[in-house]
Order: structure tokens, then C-alpha cells, then sequence
């Protein structure tokens, strides 16, 4: 190379770099390479992914990044022709000599289609002691399980012996024949996270309807005071067990507190009535009676007297009305009272 090139080639440990000014390119074993600053440059495009991604995801993200630039490389020399002995003897040096760390493949064989792999010094390893972080990286061992794919011809898993961050002298990576791959991880990932959102999703429509649940208790059946000794519920929709046990309890601790004589049950709105619904009025009639309060119902619709009636209940001998105007009257009457005009 004369002074006046814009041509410049070096041979590193039999690893070839090569500039061409004029051109702008930068190649690495006859490939366009780009260079960072691992401290800064590096660190903020890692720190970027997992600012947008979350901590779990930009993991799995590098994880699967490294894994398929691993079948890159893989591919890469496996079409240069060179058996894969030759191969992997040759890649410790390649990575060396890229600035990836010290790189020693300790151990390999093809046959049983395992390695172990030290790290000492690696790009990652210096981005997480950036970042202060606690566990080891994911790209790197990531990366290996790829290129060892693709030189075993078989899907290659990694497991962490040592770490660097962790305080160990390398990294070590064990490798072996596995069924994991980046995808699975990524398919679990999606699952994990759906039945997490699943699970919120549930416990906010369980807190809703919990809440929802109070506010009806409070205002489906409420008890109106119409005077000193006369209170008015009205039913109002369906009740099954739960609600109708929540009725007849509420109105059992209030009735002493009211002093009722007479309580009117309004069934006008009352729906979707069955046997069960049919037990729970005589049901509600009894233990009313025990407190000393009669019950009046109002708002029968002949559908429902008959109901009564068939059903052989003893509601029959309840007075009953079809107005409340008219229950309100009843229970005065009996009471000795009456309304009338002020004077």
C-alpha cells in the first residue's frame, strides 16, 4: 500500500480486514462490517430495546437475534468448503480478532453433538457491567447455540456453567442436542403473557362485578319507610338463591330497628317467577311473622295469583292487592289511622 491509496488491508492472526476509502466499505473476512463504541454507542441500542420491550423481552429478543447470526456464521463457513473440525479450530481466532473477547471452544465433538465454549472479556459481558447487571447475557450463548446448529446439523440448546457478571474468572457455555429453540422461548413468552393478561383481565372483571354487585344489593330491593310501623320493599327482576338470601337477611336485621307492624311486599316488577321464587315469599312471610310483622303483598297480576294459588302455598291467605295505593291503606286501617287533609 503507497501513501496515496485509499486502499488498506491487514491480516490479523489470519483474520483479514480491509478499508476502501473511497468507496466507504469496510470489510471483515471479505464482508461489510460496522464498527461501535461497545461502552456507548452498543450499550444505548441494547439499553433502547429494552426500554421499548421490557427487561424479559429484549432478553429473548438478543437470545433469538444471536441465535440466528450463529446460523449465519455457521453457514458461512460450512460454504467455504472446510470440514467442521477445521472449522471450529478456526473460530476461536475469528472471534478474537472481531473484538468479540478471548474465545475458546474447550471442548467439541460431532458425534455427540456437544461443546463447551469460554468467554472471557466478551462485548456483552462489558455492555451488562454498563448496565449493572446481575445475570448473564443472552446474545452471546445465544449466538453459539446458533452457529453450533448449523455446523451439527441438528438444533443445538445452551445451558450457563459460569458467568463473568456473576463474578466467575469467563463465561462458560455448555451446549448440547436439544428441542429448544428461540421460538419455542418466544411462543411461551406470548403464552405466559396472555394468560397473565388473561388472569388481570378476570380479576378486574371479578372486582367490577364484586362492586356491581353491592351497588344492586343496595338499590334492586330497597327498604321505604312509609310511616311509623309501615315499610314497603319492592322485588324487583329474578332472585335466585344468593340475592334472595341477601334480602331476606338485610330486611330481617332492619325490621326491629323500624318497629314494623306491617311490611308490603310490592312484587309489580318481580320476574322470571318460579317454585323457588314462590318458597322464598312464604319463606320471607314466616319469619317475618316471628319478628311480630305482618306481611301485605301488592301488585299481583293474574298470572302470578294463579302461580300462588297452584302452587298450594299459604301466601293464599295473605291479603293481597293490586295497587300500592290500596296495601298502604290496609295496613293504616288496621292500624286505626287514616290520612287526611290538613286543616
Amino acid at each position: 500500500m503507497d501513501s496515496k491509496s485509499s486502499i488498506y488491508k491487514i491480516d490479523v492472526s489470519g483474520s483479514l480486514f480491509d478499508w476502501n476509502l473511497e468507496e466507504g466499505t469496510f470489510n471483515f473476512e471479505n464482508d461489510e462490517v460496522v464498527l461501535f463504541w461497545v461502552n456507548t454507542a452498543f450499550k444505548t441500542l441494547l439499553d433502547a430495546i429494552e426500554e421499548i420491550s421490557g427487561e424479559k423481552s429484549a432478553k429473548l429478543v438478543l437470545e433469538t437475534a444471536g441465535y440466528r447470526t450463529g446460523n449465519i456464521v455457521s453457514k458461512f463457513y460450512i460454504e467455504s468448503n472446510k470440514d467442521k473440525e477445521t472449522i471450529l479450530n478456526h473460530l476461536p481466532t475469528i472471534y478474537l480478532t472481531a473484538g468479540w473477547g478471548k474465545t475458546d471452544i474447550v471442548s467439541f465433538c460431532l458425534e455427540e453433538k456437544k461443546a463447551v465454549v469460554r468467554v472471557k472479556n466478551g462485548w456483552e459481558y462489558k455492555i451488562n457491567v454498563a448496565q449493572q447487571k446481575e445475570t448473564e447475557g443472552t446474545f452471546l450463548p445465544g449466538h453459539w447455540a446458533g452457529v453450533l446448529s448449523g455446523l451439527f446439523e441438528t438444533n443445538v440448546w445452551y445451558k450457563v456453567v459460569k458467568s463473568q457478571v456473576q463474578g466467575d474468572e469467563y463465561s462458560e457455555y455448555e451446549f448440547f442436542e436439544s428441542e429448544i429453540t428461540p421460538s419455542l422461548n418466544v411462543n411461551a413468552m406470548i403464552q405466559e403473557q396472555s394468560q397473565t393478561a388473561q388472569k388481570e383481565l378476570e380479576q378486574k372483571i371479578s372486582d367490577q362485578t364484586r362492586v356491581l354487585s353491592e351497588i344492586i344489593k343496595e338499590i334492586s330491593s330497597p327498604i321505604i319507610p312509609v310511616i311509623d310501623s309501615i315499610l314497603v320493599i319492592p322485588l324487583v327482576g329474578k332472585y335466585e338463591e344468593l340475592r334472595a338470601e341477601e334480602l331476606l337477611n338485610r330486611t330481617l336485621l332492619n325490621l326491629p330497628k323500624y318497629k314494623a307492624e306491617y311490611l308490603i311486599l310490592d312484587l309489580t316488577a318481580l320476574k322470571g317467577v318460579d317454585q323457588y321464587t314462590l318458597d322464598f315469599l312464604q319463606k320471607f312471610v314466616k319469619a317475618a311473622s316471628l319478628l311480630g310483622t305482618d306481611c301485605i303483598f301488592v301488585g299481583i297480576s293474574p298470572k302470578l295469583s294463579l302461580q300462588i294459588i297452584e302452587s298450594g302455598n299459604t301466601e293464599t291467605q295473605i291479603p293481597c292487592f293490586s295497587i300500592l295505593q290500596q296495601g298502604i291503606s290496609y295496613a293504616l286501617d288496621r292500624l286505626g289511622l287514616e290520612i287526611a287533609r290538613k286543616k
